[in-house]
């Protein structure tokens, strides 16, 4: 999954749990869901035991017992909701990969997989959040709205369906505005009103602080960049070394990338197929300009701290910290801020017009989200963007970094092999960087960073915190099964190391089925990625057949679509007899679609099939694991 931007349309597992989506007047209901659910995820672990709660036959006496909130957390499972008169579940499911849950949904899914449990009595509704564009759209939301009501909730309000590929949280405003009044009518409640700006943090200044207590870009705990030890995750990446950093194309106005981390001593694995995740770091530059415009010293050491004292969640990012390192480090100051945001800083426009005009982009009227589409995503402003433009915006920076959602971690399709680099990652990446309708110059943040990784910065090695995001995507348990790669652009990097493992494969003595690759680019001569690599591999017998797509090389263009046509009778044989798995990276939004459309066109025409047989063949394939997707928007 290379180059997930924070300019693409999408990225599933981007919608994470500081992902500011829901306005403070919603924040009541869903603290309280939140704070039981998780709970119940997380004791479902037996074998884990959870440090932050005590047993259900222990007492806690240092705990307060007045406090619903806590007694909720030891001792509630989601059966036993339906004991507390008037509640209400909410669950927001992200979907991910084919249909899959996110990693914080697993126990979850898991769990309702195998439940012959009695909800009787459960209220509960559903908002999934998906985008169009890919196979299995919002295929988790569905299936949790579907399944609490097969094992006995009540579902009181319908399935609200988020579309990020449109404006998600348009479609979310526009299912809680439905929400709210259908809550009040059920439970017999009166709404109370307008919604009000309630901070949730307060800011705490710390003028004499030994620095050593405060964090400078860490993601757990405190010094743990300086003293690593594993395992390595999300909240303990791995500082890899860079170790190659080289351009790839030849020629063009484009940047394409190969870089190489060093895993050795990390106690990292990986298989071919898993994605590596990078936690970049925002444009000096850009923080910069936040603190002139505001008026800050952006070296202030300072602490956001939960006015909640119940809430696991103490601050927003890691505290105590300045605000150059929050904003360089910890919050996503380049995506185009999202309407509540916009909403919670009209406030401080001193402008009537100003405060007016963000209020109605935080609106569902139809001016105010025309006003929105137009002033906010389709010109890119971010909150820089956003500051310049409106000169009489001048919020307290300590509530803008409150409101600003947590930077995310990229993920990156990884490029080799174990089997060959044991102590290596390898990354394949374009450049994102474009002009906005504005004039302004806008710079993917993960691949301006990752190209900026110099192999020696004056004398020091450049690192990249980083960690392993298990996949799906795998070669055929048999190395003799036929595998078909279909891969332009730089979805060509999980090709590499499947194409380095059979190789290796090979080497062992096995016996290794046709190894035949579909790669797409502009330019033979720009940006044909990999050739000297590929074209070796096609004259050793690892790659069978080496397909090229090079789609502006003559007056008609050429996708990987039309060579996949070209050579139908080897790919039916290869699929309907031999065996044979597909794997496809790369754009969800057209390739994947059109490759699709292909095998179907293929199927009618050499297997005798309908359309309508020909979708269901090509699902078959899905299902069996023999049709594989690695796809992004």
């Amino acid at each position: 999954m290379p180059d997930m931007e924070a300019e693409s349309s999408t990225q599933p597992e981007a919608m994470e749990e500081e992902e500011p989506l829901f306005s403070n007047l919603d924040l009541f209901l869903f603290t309280l869901i939140a704070g039981l659910i998780i709970y119940w995820f997380m004791s479902r672990k037996k074998a884990e035991p959870i440090p932050e709660f005590k047993q259900l036959d222990q007492p806690a006496p240092s705990t307060r017992e007045t406090s619903f909130i806590e007694k909720m957390k030891k001792t509630c499972e989601l059966s036993r909701l339906a004991e507390i008169d008037n509640s209400l579940a909410i669950f927001c499911m992200a979907t991910y990969g084919e249909g899959d849950p996110t990693d914080n949904a697993q126990d979850f899914y898991d769990w309702l997989q195998e439940s012959d449990g009695e909800l009787n009595g459960v209220n509960y509704t559903v908002f999934a959040l998906g985008n169009k564009t890919y196979e299995h759209y919002n295929a988790m939301g569905a299936y949790v709205d579907k399944r609490l009501e097969e094992l006995g909730a009540k579902r009181v309000f319908d399935l609200g369906m988020g579309d990020d590929d449109g404006n998600l949280e348009e479609d979310f405003v526009t299912w809680r505005e439905q929400f709210w009044p259908a809550m009040c009518e059920h439970f017999g409640v009166e709404a109370s009103g307008e919604d009000s700006s309630i901070r949730q943090y307060e800011l705490k200044e710390h003028n004499d602080i030994n620095m050593n207590k405060v964090y400078t870009g860490e993601f757990g705990g405190l010094k743990s960049f300086e003293t690593q030890k594993p395992p390595f995750d999300a909240k303990n990446p791995f500082l890899a070394p860079v170790i190659v950093n080289r351009k790839l194309n030849k020629a063009g106005n484009r940047h394409l990338m190969h870089l190489e981390v060093d895993i050795t001593g990390s106690k990292i694995r990986y298989e071919s197929g898993d994605h590596v995740a990078v936690y970049p770091t925002n444009d000096t530059a850009i923080v910069n300009k936040l603190g002139q415009i505001l008026g800050v010293d952006l070296d202030t050491v300072i602490s956001l701290n939960n006015l909640d004292e119940e809430s696991n969640k103490k601050h927003p990012f890691p505290c105590p910290t300045t605000y150059r390192t929050a904003l360089t480090h910890y919050l996503d100051i380049i995506h185009p801020p999202r309407t509540n945001v916009l909403y919670e800083l009209a406030q401080y426009a001193t402008d009537p017009k100003d405060q007016e005009n963000m209020r109605k982009m935080a609106s569902s009227a139809p001016e105010g989200k025309a006003l929105y589409q137009s002033f906010v995503l389709e010109d890119n402003r971010n909150i820089l963007a956003i500051l310049e433009d409106l000169p009489s915006l001048r919020p307290p920076i300590d509530h803008l970094c409150e409101l600003m959602p947590r930077l995310q971690a990229r993920y990156y399709s990884i490029a080799s092999s174990s089997k060959v680099h044991p102590n290596s990652i390898h990354i394949c990446a374009v450049l994102v960087e474009y002009t906005t309708k504005t004039g302004r110059l806008t710079k993917g943040v993960a691949t301006t960073w990752l190209k900026n990784k110099l192999v020696a910065d004056n004398g020091h090695k450049s690192t990249v915190p980083m960690y392993i995001r298990k996949s799906q995507f795998r070669l055929p348990f048999k190395a003799s099964n036929p595998v078909i790669m279909i891969g332009p652009g730089t979805g060509i990097a999980p090709f590499m190391g499947f194409i380095q493992e059979r190789g290796w494969l090979k080497e062992q003595g096995k016996e290794v089925g046709e190894t035949v690759l579909y790669f797409g680019c502009r330019h033979k001569n720009e940006d044909y990625l990999y050739q000297e690599d590929l074209e070796e591999a096609e004259k050793t017998g690892v790659i069978t057949k080496l397909n090229v797509a090079f789609s502006r090389d003559q007056e008609q263009k050429v996708y990987v679509q039309h060579l996949l046509r070209t050579n139908k009778e080897d790919l039916w044989r290869q699929i309907h007899t031999d065996n044979a798995h597909i794997y496809i990276c790369g754009d969800a939004r057209n390739m994947a679609r059109d490759v699709q459309t292909a095998f179907y066109e293929i199927a009618e025409e050499l297997g005798g099939m309908t359309r309508t047989q020909a979708t269901d063949y090509i699902k078959k394939l899905m299902t069996k694991g023999r049709y594989s997707q690695d796809v992004w928007s």
